[in-house]
């Protein structure tokens, strides 16, 4: 994480702080660092931005390196749901993908 990145995404979700995008950011730099710090961003975007789509790969595969596994596969289902009824192929492929690999991990 490269200290000034932090502090201009930081900065950023000041300036806008009710853009999911400046929410997620924030949450992608913290990912590798800081995976409390990217799961509290990740999951205030559950709460106030259901519909965000991206959101739901990376808190899952949090969940799941946290062995949270029920929560892990609540957030992939509930991802799936949402990308599928905003007709987003692309996350809802990767969200099937990333799911059955869950699956496969847990048995």
């Amino acid at each position: 994480m490269q200290e000034e990145r932090l502090k201009i995404l930081l900065q950023y979700l000041e300036e806008e702080p009710d853009d999911p995008f400046n929410i997620y950011g924030v949450a992608m730099e913290y990912m590798n660092s800081n995976s409390e710090k990217a799961l509290f961003y990740l999951e205030r975007l559950l709460i106030e931005y259901p519909d965000y789509v991206p959101t739901y790969y990376h808190a899952a595969a949090l969940y799941f390196e946290k062995e949270q596994f029920e929560k892990a596969e609540e957030v992939y289902k509930k991802g799936i749901e949402i990308a599928h009824q905003k007709q987003n192929i692309k996350a809802y492929d990767e969200l099937k993908r990333a799911y059955r690999m869950f699956l496969d991990e847990l048995e």
